[in-house]
């Protein structure tokens, strides 16, 4: 990013924060707060500022932002709570506790290749595991009342502040990220095994397997079992054949019989007996060890761990993108469309000169067309997301 190009943003950005206000979060002052400044090299942080040191005398804290001293790139403030938030070291802040976030970004997801999948195609797959996290934390530790938060950038921020959260020491928050991804879930952690009394002519019990259609893990791994039962049960013979020959080590007999017992033994399985036939159990467990590795929402564990994170502020701009870092409620997710719905209105009136150094494919205001190299005139929102993602720099008007 040439001078041009930064002091042109650093404009634009204080220009669009005398234009909005920004609600800051609960114990605004207690928080620590740092931002980047639109210097040369764009990485340093300026932190351990206190809530003071930030807004001043500042009627709103977007004022504050817009001040000439500051004029932020990247606004963040912390999830924990101190005594004394603007001590310049951790050890003499005097920690009070901290807000449990989540993060979600979209080019970190399970079989998305940054490479090959657009900007709009990996964040659509980002709001997908952001649902499914919203539903664990919902149905299994009863978080319903969450802050949801698009960053602005490569996905979604989730924050629970509830009071019997904030003392939870890294541990606890390992093993919280840890459940939530699923990623040490096994089949037969799942299940249930009892003894159930021993076929005649047998001096040893036989032993039924279950899998408990409520709660946690094995109930949302049942859904999918029905699902999947239903689903072969009202297909044609020969293609229930052979979606059930397509799993590992699953030839024409075993599938026979598994396919023989899902059709004779519905309620049984409803109930979660898995083990109505040995083929069906070797089906199940194939079934529902491929679904482990999709079902878990992939958290950036880090920062779910770290009690002293620092996170990006709803409201303020992302500077590798020109989006609005922004709250949504849940009734919003379904409708959100990031490269658009998070373009700040700042943006959409004017037209700018910019010169293009990488071109390619642009998504955002609801189209995507290629640019070419060299210099264009576009919509301003379109330039300052190329400008901030490092695709162009400003050319003269």
């Amino acid at each position: 990013m040439n001078e041009r190009t930064r002091e042109y943003l650093r404009g634009r950005f204080g220009d669009h924060y005398r234009q909005v206000s920004i609600e800051p979060p609960p114990r605004a002052n207690e928080r620590e707060w740092g931002y980047i400044p639109f210097s040369e090299g764009g990485t340093r942080m300026v932190r351990h500022r206190a809530w003071i040191d930030l807004v001043g005398g500042a009627d709103d804290l977007a004022d504050a932002l817009a001040d000439d001293s500051v004029r932020p790139q990247h606004v963040y403030y912390s999830a924990g709570s101190y005594d004394d938030p603007g001590a310049n070291s951790m050890g003499r802040k005097g920690w009070r506790g901290s807000d449990l976030v989540f993060d979600l970004d979209a080019d970190h997801l399970p079989g998305v290749d940054p490479e090959a999948a657009t900007y709009a195609e990996m964040l659509a797959t980002c709001k997908e595991a952001l649902l499914r996290l919203l539903d664990i934390l919902a149905g299994d530790f009863g978080f319903t009342d969450t802050d949801v938060v698009f960053s602005g950038g490569r996905g979604y921020h989730v924050h629970v502040r509830r009071a019997d959260v904030q003392s939870l020491d890294r541990s606890a928050r390992g093993e919280i990220a840890t459940y939530v991804r699923g990623s040490e879930v096994e089949f037969e952690d799942l299940v249930r095994t009892e003894a159930v009394g021993g076929a005649a002519g047998r001096t040893s019990p036989a032993e039924k397997r279950t899998l408990p259609p409520e709660g946690g893990w094995s109930g949302r791994l049942h859904e999918r079992l029905e699902a999947f039962v239903d689903e072969l049960v009202a297909m044609d013979e020969d293609a229930a054949l052979e979606r059930l020959r397509a799993f590992d080590n699953v030839g024409e007999k075993k599938a026979a019989g598994a396919l023989r017992a899902m059709r004779e033994n519905r309620e049984a399985i409803a109930a979660g007996n898995v083990d109505v036939h040995p083929a069906f159990l070797s089906v199940t467990r194939t079934l529902l060890t491929e679904a482990l590795a999709e079902a878990g929402a992939p958290i950036d564990e880090p920062v779910t761990t770290d009690i002293n994170r620092l996170i990006r502020l709803p409201g303020s701009l992302h500077g590798g993108s020109g989006l609005a870092v922004t709250p949504l409620d849940r009734d919003e997710l379904a409708d959100f469309d990031p490269l658009d719905d998070a373009v700040p209105d700042t943006f959409r009136h004017n037209d700018i000169a910019v010169e293009v150094t990488e071109p390619g494919v642009v998504e955002l205001l609801g189209d995507t067309f290629s640019m070419e190299a060299g210099e264009h005139r576009v919509t301003e929102a379109r330039g300052v997301f190329l400008m901030t993602r490092g695709r162009a720099e400003k050319a003269p008007e």
